[in-house]
């Protein structure tokens, strides 16, 4: 049994696929769009458990039947974007980025996209906006909650269980696991269905609460007064989450009752609630409601493809016109496949669906194995190596520094200590190769590293809240007297020079100074690196200070195409780039802080650069950077020969390049 169709949820719909859309496309327009997720969630727990109770108390519910309903909801859009997408990317992609899209689109089809990304989450991650299926991960916790939802309710219903109370205590636990781990497992909360199902479940609450009868007749005469209440205040709700929730706070959490209670409030306040009968009901709304599903599918893949075509974000033009098509395409697809899918109701149809399903899964899977794009030459390849070259920590011993994790690397008697972020961690091949290579003159050195963290006290970003408690451990560590030298370094250039999308500020008591976009903080909390390298300095051991490598969108490997990739694309054979002002007179400052702290400098930009002028590429094409600020792991494994003297503790060097 289906519930009344109401055309305000449809109307519900077309503000949770626009609000999403307008994020992606414009994110600066509603920053917290991306919550149109959460009201689909909403929407989903609602009408998925409406259908379930009217159906177990009409005594006809059957798990093949909702099954098979849901294959042709979901399979018909899903497997055609799915599809396009991986055609698309044959013929525009590069080979490790078309390996990815296979993953993908095995994951989306299987539903456990949302796993698929978990797994890949972490610093050296490929950037979400370049990840053509990455907006699956919400269908991936839909169809995952699908799965045992009707197995719950059919088993609450036969022992008459109290369904609502059910609901609510299994809504609390997800809730409570979701505000438990947003903070120190920030990825899992997002991506686990766990910590996302309580979102659903509080549509199924509503939906469970709503079959009930009405108790008394008094209720009932409330009810058009609480409808309005309930329209307005879940609105307001909606539109104060669109723009009070931005993307780098701690989401899903607390902040997602905002959406949440937002879709429950409009859904609970029914058709006649003011804005739910003038406002969502209103045609052109349920029109775009009608086509929000796969609006929401094609959006995405169309605005990566657009920022990978352009290899940035795409002019306000582009991005307008991916808009324009994903509604047209969205269109489409309603009127000449879901239509026609709905109108044939035969189990040959269901059968080609779930065949479907089946061949697209495994097409991925070969695309995954190793399945060649079109833009498969030999220095596109190199291109596309350069991205993977990112395993700087191989073949290492750990160790503790306290009660700090360590890498070690050799066995000499000379100890070094190397602190800082991974601007630090990239120069770990160069120390094992060294261990392999003169394992009589290496030293033991130890790695001691932090992702995007300073070693810098006081400077933090909300985002790494674990960064300063390890990083003051380090820093007392270092003053022990086993250590005979200790390198400084870090991603000088992302903090001072504004390079990192990250917010960080210079906090002494209870003041904070913002460091981002040359902000008050730079002074301060570089003078705090100047009295950390002389506390180093005055204990007796030989202190380095590492600058940084030049960074920047220019020296990212994909920089070197030249052409489009809707063409025959080729690789440049400029193999510099230039070094930013603002870089140069980092470099130059830090400079005068070691020389007034007593500190080597390892000038890594001296190395790199030639009259402002940066390496970017060997002279037979192979690219020099992992990303737009890493050295690749096999360049500094063979290259990063200035660093030679710290590892085996002498003065000589060999030629920069």
């Amino acid at each position: 049994m289906h519930p009344k169709y109401r055309a305000d949820i449809d109307g519900l719909r077309a503000v949770a696929v626009a609000s999403v859309v307008i994020y992606h496309a414009f994110p600066g327009l509603l920053p917290g769009g991306f919550i149109g997720v959460d009201i689909f969630f909403v929407i989903s727990g609602f009408l998925i458990t409406t259908i379930i109770l009217q159906s177990h108390a009409a005594g006809d519910f059957s798990y093949r039947d909702f099954y098979a309903r849901r294959i042709r909801r979901i399979f018909p859009a899903l497997m055609l974007v799915l599809a396009a997408t991986l055609a698309f990317g044959w013929h525009v992609l590069l080979s490790k980025e078309f390996v990815e899209l296979g993953k993908q689109v095995a994951g989306g089809a299987a539903f456990i996209a949302n796993f698929v990304f978990w797994s890949e989450a972490g610093y050296f991650d490929t950037a979400s906006e370049v990840k053509p299926l990455l907006h699956l991960w919400s269908l991936g916790i839909e169809e995952q909650f699908y799965i045992f939802w009707p197995l719950l309710l059919g088993i609450a219903w036969r022992r008459r269980w109290p369904i609502v109370r059910v609901l609510w205590a299994l809504a609390a636990v997800s809730f409570l696991v979701n505000v438990l781990t947003i903070h120190p497992f920030r990825t899992a909360a997002f991506y686990s269905p766990i910590s996302r199902f309580w979102e659903l479940m509080a549509g199924a609450i509503l939906a469970a609460m709503r079959l009930a009868p009405v108790a008394t007749t008094a209720t009932t005469a409330l009810k058009p007064w609480r409808g309005h209440v309930q329209s307005v205040l879940g609105v307001g709700l909606i539109a104060l989450g669109l723009v009070a929730i931005r993307s780098d706070k701690a989401f899903p959490g607390w902040w997602a009752l905002l959406p949440v209670l937002g879709a429950a409030s409009c859904i609970a306040a029914g058709p006649a609630g003011v804005l739910n009968k003038y406002l969502l009901s209103n045609r052109a709304m349920v029109w775009l409601g009608l086509i929000s599903y796969p609006l929401y599918l094609w959006h995405w893949p169309l605005l990566a493809f657009a920022r990978i075509v352009e290899g940035a974000e795409p002019p306000l033009g582009v991005r307008v016109a991916m808009v324009v098509a994903s509604v047209a395409l969205a269109w489409l697809t309603y009127r000449y496949v879901e239509r026609f899918v709905r109108e044939r109701s035969g189990a040959g149809t269901l059968r080609l669906l779930w065949q479907s399903g089946v061949v697209v899964i495994v097409a991925g899977l070969v695309v995954l194995a190793g399945a060649p794009p079109r833009n498969n030459s030999e220095l596109l390849q190199k291109v596309a190596d350069a991205e993977s070259d990112r395993v700087f920590y191989e073949n290492f011993a750990l160790d503790d520094l306290g009660s700090f994790p360590v890498r070690r690397y050799g066995t000499g008697d000379r100890k070094v200590l190397l602190i800082g972020d991974s601007h630090v961690m990239q120069y770990a091949p160069r120390a094992e190769e060294l261990a392999r290579s003169a394992p009589d003159r290496m030293a033991t050195a130890y790695f001691a590293t932090f992702y995007a963290c300073p070693p810098i006290p006081g400077v933090v970003a909300n985002a790494i809240p674990e960064c300063g408690q390890g990083r003051e451990k380090v820093l007392q560590q270092a003053l022990d007297p086993k250590f005979d030298a200790v390198v400084i370094g870090g991603c000088w250039n992302c903090y001072f020079t504004g390079n990192l999308p990250l917010t960080y500020e210079f906090r002494t008591g209870a003041a904070a100074y913002p460091l981002n976009n040359g902000g008050p903080g730079i002074s301060p909390a570089l003078d705090m690196l100047e009295a950390v390298l002389k506390s180093l300095a005055g204990s007796g051991k030989k202190v380095y200070l590492l600058l940084d490598n030049p960074t920047g969108t220019q020296f990212a490997p994909k920089r070197l195409i030249e052409g489009s990739r809707l063409g025959t694309p080729s690789v440049s054979a400029t193999r510099t780039a230039a070094l930013s002002q603002d870089e140069a007179n980092l470099d130059a400052r830090l400079r005068r802080i070691a020389a007034s702290s007593g500190v080597e400098v390892i000038d890594v930009t001296a190395h790199l650069c030639k009259d402002g002028q940066c390496l970017r590429s060997m002279p037979d094409g192979t690219p020099v950077y992992t990303d737009d600020q890493h050295l690749r792991a096999g360049y500094t494994r063979h290259f990063a020969n200035y660093l030679d003297p710290i590892f085996l503790g002498d003065r000589k060097e060999a030629a920069p390049r």
